[in-house]
């Protein structure tokens, strides 16, 4: 049986390996034809040499990952083990900055590497498409983008909208005016805004409408222009709903639109707008699509395991 011996020397091998050796139950479970031993700053592996040449560069990645930013959470020790090169997990420097000094001091930036390739993306285009399941961070990471922007005095007012689609409920039956109607269902919204804007600002900001928050319906004949604008749940669109939004599109814009093409609550037989768009847009210059997956997500750890479980169910169908 062959034998690598690796020693740590640059980096702390207690923050390196984690609590309870976090780093190595997971290099265990990517290596399961591997055994791997951890003692102090050593780490030797036994077993086949072509593993052990793998695990040497994949161990080499991590390493560098660590002296970089000097931590690894689960999401980049699976993102580096399971990639083929370093675009998969490298993104540049800055897109890890701190985007928005949010509300009682909070720190609000970019978590995942997926969400500072959005941070990049924004940055170098005016119109990004976000793609991903739920709780990978695409509207949060959007709404802080959004605000730093305003912030900043790049743009002049933020507009955030989402397809009015009754997802199984019907808004009609639900009481008060059209906007206590549509106000619940635009909760994650405002929930993203308050993290991020004191609430004194917020109400003025809403109320002079600096920050506008509106179903689709809202924009149709606007030009929006000087403005962030966000289309959240964008899988929902139609054909023409889609169309519509982008050619809304004026001058000083950036345009982020978010959607999970795994959640369609369209009626059956109505094409999604937002699988339209990826199809026909992927190679326009200018637009960029960047992908985020279940390593991505940040909420609760077994939303993770979820995401998998229906994933599997789905692939079955």
């Amino acid at each position: 049986m062959n034998e690598l011996i690796i020693e740590l020397t640059e980096i702390s091998p207690r923050d390196f390996f984690g609590h309870q050796n976090e780093t190595v139950e997971l290099l265990k479970k990517y290596f399961p034809k591997l055994k791997i031993v951890a003692r102090g700053s050593k780490i030797k592996v036994y077993g086949d040499e072509e593993l052990l040449e793998e695990f040497d560069k994949k161990f080499d990645a991590l390493t560098n990952q660590f002296a970089k930013y000097n931590k690894l959470d689960e999401n980049m020790i699976e993102r580096v083990l399971t990639s083929n090169g370093q675009e998969d997990y490298q993104s540049s420097k800055s897109s890890g900055d701190v985007l928005v000094h949010g509300v009682s001091g909070r720190l609000i930036k970019a978590q995942t590497v997926n969400q500072r390739k959005m941070v990049d993306a924004c940055t170098k285009n005016d119109m990004v498409f976000a793609i991903g399941p739920a709780g990978t961070g695409k509207t949060y990471t959007g709404v802080a983008l959004a605000v730093k922007a305003l912030k900043e005095k790049q743009v002049r007012r933020i507009i955030l909208t989402r397809p009015a689609v009754e997802a199984g409920e019907n808004l009609g039956f639900l009481p008060g005016d059209l906007k206590e109607k549509l106000d619940p269902y635009m909760q994650p919204l405002y929930d993203a805004l308050r993290d991020m804007i004191a609430p004194e600002k917020l109400a003025k900001y809403i109320e002079d409408g600096t920050i506008q928050i509106a179903p689709m319906a809202f924009m149709r004949g606007r030009t929006l222009d000087n403005a962030f604008v966000i289309l959240d749940e964008a899988q929902n669109t139609t054909h023409a709903q889609m169309k519509m939004f982008l050619t809304r599109m004026g001058k000083n814009a950036k345009f982020l639109l978010t959607g999970d093409p795994g959640q369609i609550d369209l009626p059956r037989r109505v094409i999604s707008g937002l699988k339209e768009a990826l199809l026909i847009l992927k190679n326009v210059k200018g637009i960029q699509i960047v992908y985020l997956d279940d390593k991505d997500v940040i909420r609760h750890g077994l939303v993770k395991k979820v995401i998998s479980a229906y994933k599997t169910i789905e692939h079955q169908n």
